[in-house]
């Protein structure tokens, strides 16, 4: 029953062994993963892959083959401790542009997290359709499944990525930088922020020299000179999760990109805006953090710093402390971004959305002012235009 499973790891470029394989019929023979679908996933994955670099290509054949097996016995929720049948979704209400043009905002985001905090010591039961109550499909404020333009999403997809913060724990997916590129302009692009010396040991045979030495002394001169090498050095930081992820595929094929051009390259992740700590796993991001602060101390200023990113979530999470949907950040994401800009003033911002639909977005026009209008598209008319301001 699981052969389709193997073949399609194989078929994926996950080195998945026989050898590995048969040590995960062995554990699951003395019934080690119990009939927990979490558990044999668990299972499988330390079992069957060698590399964190092969986990994202693993998750997705994962769940591709088991699409729709579901575990014996119920689940944590991870959510939120509001009973999960007021978050049931039983109806959906539509409203049109003029209905939506009716609603006002709260008053501003401190009175917005006052009034859900009445709400959760008020409410007593479920609600669905309405405009007041943590909810479901109508014009409340809190909920999911409805539209309000300023509001708290718990629980459920986002639909019109209007929410000032999310309560839920999201779980983001490494980006795989082994995509094969779908075209060689990207490298092309980036090539542009070259500069070569020639540093570190004299590992490398200089004919030329050893030319014109032997002729010169009459007897063989060896000469080595070092490898001549690209010495621009480069930060850079990834936007992951929430509205990003349909843009994940072009992000990715700058990544592999990246890695293959840049010899000196560190990169980071973040979500949305850059706060006090970035991450390098997305599946230890609330676990292994590195603080923003170290960053600054450990990089000087002769590093390019690229942030890649939509730029695109609630003009709070820029300006106001507190305004992260995901944690309480204690300074506004502009201060951060500020000081990055104030470290490695050759810094730029890479969007992957159409730069045609930039203006339509409060926050995008935010980040250009702090970024000093340093954005550019995720297009190879805007990689050339980025490298060439790094490079000046």
């Amino acid at each position: 029953m699981l052969l389709p499973f193997f073949t399609a790891l194989r078929d994926a470029k996950v080195p998945v062994s026989m050898k590995e394989w048969l040590h995960l019929m062995e554990a699951l023979d003395r019934d080690v993963a119990g009939r927990r679908v979490e558990a044999f996933y668990h299972l499988s994955r330390a079992v069957l892959v060698k590399d964190e670099k092969h986990y994202d290509r693993f998750d997705q054949v994962f769940g591709a083959v088991f699409k729709g097996v579901e575990s014996v016995g119920a689940g944590e929720d991870l959510t939120t401790d509001i009973p999960e049948d007021w978050l049931r979704l039983l109806n959906e209400k539509y409203l049109s542009d003029e209905e939506k043009a009716q609603i006002e905002a709260l008053g501003g985001f401190d009175a917005l997290m006052e009034m859900l905090k009445q709400r959760l010591e008020e409410q007593k039961e479920r609600h669905s359709g309405g405009n007041k109550w943590i909810g479901t499909g109508g014009t409340s404020p809190f909920g999911h499944g409805g539209y309000n333009p300023e509001g708290v999403r718990i629980g459920g997809p986002s639909r019109h990525g209007r929410a000032v913060k999310v309560w839920e724990k999201r779980e983001f997916r490494n980006l795989d930088d082994t995509v094969e590129l779908g075209t060689r302009n990207i490298k092309v692009a980036l090539r542009r922020l070259r500069r070569f010396a020639r540093e570190g040991a004299a590992e490398e045979l200089d004919i030329d020299g050893t030319i014109d030495g032997t002729a010169r002394q009459g007897w063989l001169d060896v000469r080595m000179r070092p490898e001549r090498r690209n010495t621009i050095k480069v930060l850079l930081f990834l936007d992951v999760g929430g509205s990003m992820d349909g843009h994940i595929k072009l992000v990715e094929e700058l990544f592999s990109a990246a890695r293959a051009e840049f010899k000196n390259l560190e990169f980071f992740y973040f979500h949305n805006c850059l706060y006090e700590g970035v991450w390098k796993d997305n599946r230890r991001r609330h676990a292994e953090r590195t603080p923003t602060w170290d960053l600054l101390h450990k990089y000087p200023g002769d590093w390019r710093a690229i942030f890649v990113g939509d730029a695109t979530m609630s003009p709070y999470e820029i300006t106001m402390p507190g305004g992260s949907v995901e944690h309480w950040n204690e300074e506004a994401g502009a201060v951060w971004m500020k000081r990055a800009r104030q470290q490695w003033d050759r810094s730029v911002w890479l969007n992957p959305v159409q730069e045609r639909y930039w203006d339509y977005t409060a926050s995008v026009g935010l980040l250009r002012e702090v970024m000093d209008q340093r954005m550019y598209p995720l297009t190879l008319d805007g990689l050339d235009r980025a490298m060439r301001a790094l490079t000046r």
